[in-house]
Formats: C-alpha cells, sequence, structure tokens
C-alpha cells in the first residue's frame, strides 16, 4: 500500500482500477494473518473448551490465552471480559447490567438505542457536529442515573465524542452519592466498536466502566465481540444454559472466532499510528476533490484534527436521492454506504443526521465514505472520478444548477 501526504488531493485514476469497496465502517475483511490463527480451530483442533479431556483442556488454554491477549490490547485485567457473539449482545449486557434510569445521546446506535428505549432513560441532544451536548448529559444526571452510554466515535459521521470529560463527570457524580450516602451505582459504558484501530482504546485512559468492542470493525470475525466491565459492575445474564462465562454468558465459547478476535485486535493496535495517519491523508485528498467539485455539497462532523475518525467522509448532495447515487456507483464498481448499514437496511433518513439538526433534503442525499487498511491512492481517485461524474448527471438530470441548490459545506 501507498501512503499520501495528509491534505493532498486526489489525482487521476490509473487505467488498472476497475472498482472501490469504500464502506469499510460496515464491514471489513478479515486480515490474513487473522485467518490464519483462526483456521486451526475451525478443523482438526474443533473441541468443546468445556469437555474434560486433553484436547478440550487445550481449546480452553487458547480461549483464555486469547482473552488475556484481548485484555491486554485495552489495558484491562482478563477476568474483566465477557466474550459475546458481537457489539449488539454487549451492548444489551451492559445496558441491562444499570440500576435505575439510562442516560445516552440522540445519536448512538441502534443497539444503544433500543436497550434504553426499553427502560427509564434520557436521551441528551448533540451539536451540529454531532459532539454531545455535554451540560445537557450533567443535568441529565439526577440520583435516579445508574448508567450514561456514550460511544467513543460515532459511526456515521465519525465524530469523537469527550469520553474523558464525561468520565470525569460521572466520577464526581459517584463521589456524591458517596458522601451523601446514596446507595445506587453509576457508570459509564462506551461503545468502541468503530474506534478500535483509529484510536486508543484503553480502558483506563478512557476512565470507562464498560466497553464494548467488536472484532468485524477491526479486520476480524463478525459475530465475534466483547464486554469488559470494571470490578464493581455486576453484569446480569441475558442467556442462561450451562454457565460458561462466569454464568453471564451461556453457550458453548467460539475459540477459534475469540482466537481470531485477539490476533486481530493485536494487529490493530500495532498498526493504529501509522494506519491512522495515512487514513487521514487519503480521506482528506477525496473531501478536497469533491469539495472543490461541489461547493454546495455538506461534509457532516468535525473537519480538523483528531475530532473524526481518520479514515471516513460523510458528505451530502443536497435534493438528490442518496440511494440512487449508491445504485449508480454500484455499477461502476464503488461500494459506498449511505449511513449505518443497520439504517440503511430499512430505507430512512438517519437518525444521526436528524439529531444533529441536519435538513431533511440534506440527508436524504447524503453518502458515508470509509476507508480501510486495503484502500489504495488509485482506488480513492477512481471513486472521487466516479463520484463526482454520478453526482454532476444526476444534478443535471433533475435540471438543478448549483444556483438552486442550497449553500452547504455547514462545517467547512
Amino acid at each position: 500500500m501507498t501512503s499520501q501526504a495528509a491534505g493532498a488531493d486526489v489525482g487521476a485514476v490509473g487505467a488498472s482500477v476497475h472498482g472501490a469497496y469504500l464502506d469499510y465502517a460496515a464491514a471489513t475483511p478479515m486480515d490474513p494473518a487473522v485467518v490464519e490463527a483462526m483456521l486451526p480451530w475451525l478443523t482438526e483442533r474443533f473441541w468443546n473448551p468445556s469437555a474434560p479431556y486433553a484436547h478440550a483442556r487445550e481449546a480452553k488454554r487458547a480461549l483464555e490465552e486469547a482473552r488475556t491477549t484481548l485484555a491486554r490490547a485495552i489495558g484491562a485485567r482478563a477476568d474483566g471480559l465477557t466474550l459475546t457473539a458481537g457489539a449488539t449482545e454487549a451492548n444489551n449486557l451492559a445496558v441491562a447490567a444499570a440500576d435505575g434510569v439510562v442516560v445516552t445521546d440522540a445519536a448512538e446506535h441502534e443497539s444503544v438505542l433500543a436497550c434504553a428505549g426499553a427502560r427509564p432513560h434520557t436521551l441528551v441532544g448533540v451539536d451540529a457536529r454531532c459532539r454531545v451536548d455535554m451540560g445537557a448529559v450533567e443535568r441529565a444526571i439526577t440520583p435516579e442515573v445508574g448508567l450514561v452510554s456514550v460511544g467513543l466515535a460515532n459511526g456515521e459521521v465519525g465524530t469523537v465524542q469527550p469520553i474523558r470529560e464525561l468520565s470525569q463527570m460521572v466520577g464526581r457524580e459517584r463521589a456524591r452519592r458517596l458522601a451523601a450516602g446514596e446507595r445506587r451505582p453509576i457508570w459509564l459504558h462506551v461503545d468502541a466498536s468503530q474506534a478500535a484501530g483509529h484510536l486508543s482504546v484503553n480502558v483506563g485512559s478512557l476512565g470507562a466502566d464498560l466497553m464494548t468492542l467488536s472484532a468485524a470493525k477491526a479486520y476480524g470475525p463478525k459475530q465475534v465481540g466483547l464486554l469488559w466491565s470494571s470490578d464493581d459492575v455486576r453484569l446480569r445474564p441475558l442467556v442462561l444454559g450451562g454457565g460458561q462465562e462466569g454464568g453471564v454468558r451461556s453457550g458453548t465459547e467460539n475459540v477459534a472466532g475469540v482466537v481470531a478476535f485477539a490476533r486481530a485486535l493485536e494487529l490493530a493496535e500495532e498498526m493504529r499510528g501509522v494506519e491512522s495517519r495515512r487514513l487521514a491523508g487519503l480521506r482528506d485528498g477525496l473531501e478536497s476533490t469533491l469539495m472543490r467539485a461541489f461547493p454546495w455539497a455538506w461534509v457532516a462532523g468535525p473537519r480538523r484534527g483528531k475530532g473524526r475518525l481518520p479514515g471516513l467522509l460523510h458528505i451530502s448532495f443536497p435534493r438528490l436521492d442518496a440511494r440512487r447515487l449508491v445504485i449508480l456507483l454500484e455499477r461502476r464498481g464503488v461500494s459506498v454506504g449511505t449511513g449505518s448499514a443497520c439504517a440503511a437496511s430499512r430505507m430512512r433518513v438517519s437518525h444521526v443526521l436528524a439529531a444533529m439538526g441536519v435538513p431533511e433534503e440534506v440527508a436524504a442525499g447524503s453518502l458515508r465514505i470509509t476507508l480501510g487498511r486495503p484502500t489504495t491512492e488509485a482506488e480513492v481517485a477512481y471513486a472521487a472520478q466516479c463520484i463526482t461524474e454520478v453526482v454532476r448527471d444526476e444534478a443535471g438530470r433533475l435540471g438543478r444548477s448549483e444556483s438552486g441548490l442550497p449553500c452547504g459545506g455547514g462545517h467547512r
């Protein structure tokens, strides 16, 4: 893979490029090293780690060694990890552990919002850049609150949230309750699924009490995840049975998946610094190219510094139909998203953009472009060329000149 200086424009595409997959926030391919680590446990080492014989004990050792590797990658102890079938299950476990009202923001992933919505909860707003309203969170933390849940980075527009500040806020409320003799605990849960491999997910640095991670977002297998919880948190099982995972998550352990997850997270942490800079450079070049072609376009989220995930560009073409743009781009071999895969599958306008106050005519023309480890400069250049041509053709088909389109770039 080649690198590109941050902020450089995307140049002309080579004739050999015929497509570009740019939806890595939805799914990442498994890294070859991860596949290599996983394969033996899918084939000849297929044993059940709960069985009593020697082969099974070997599988159990592999499982626990992988757990230790995962824990090391997030700066935690292995006994704080509960292995799950993905981030959605981990988020469900985290919210179920809370005693009392749940506070979360309106731009969170559907799995957090659905869990919060099933019990007493308070939704706080986000600003025009999708940054959580800290004043609203502070006002929402009443003595009845048991959990604050905010994602480390928004998976749709890429905004990095001030988790350390939220941790300090929760800590002050915890100290107040202790001094007042109030017994209800309060915890901070962080869904870091989209951030792994791009940002630090060290639980001590974040100050979290619970944290969710997904292998599928870090070049590992789908349907494998974890929930880390601090010593004070008591998780409540959602699945009852044989008592695996300390009785919290019954069911035969996915040894192959967990071994693969450990290798994937280990690699992601090793590559994080260099890869984040490379992706930011490619993303900035693509953004510059598209904004120069369409100064009326609208880029969501923070535009500078470390406030946005490095490989994510959320750009809207007001009054155009994003679903049609996706189909037209697919015909040219370019795969992009319109937001989170969950929302896109239901063909509805993004709840994230609605929470940010983005007008519906702007939100309807939104593309989420996410770059990944395999992305090359040539692919990005090809995608830029295709997006430019498709958007121009669509605007022309609809008879919409630039002068008839709203001024975008609300966060330029």
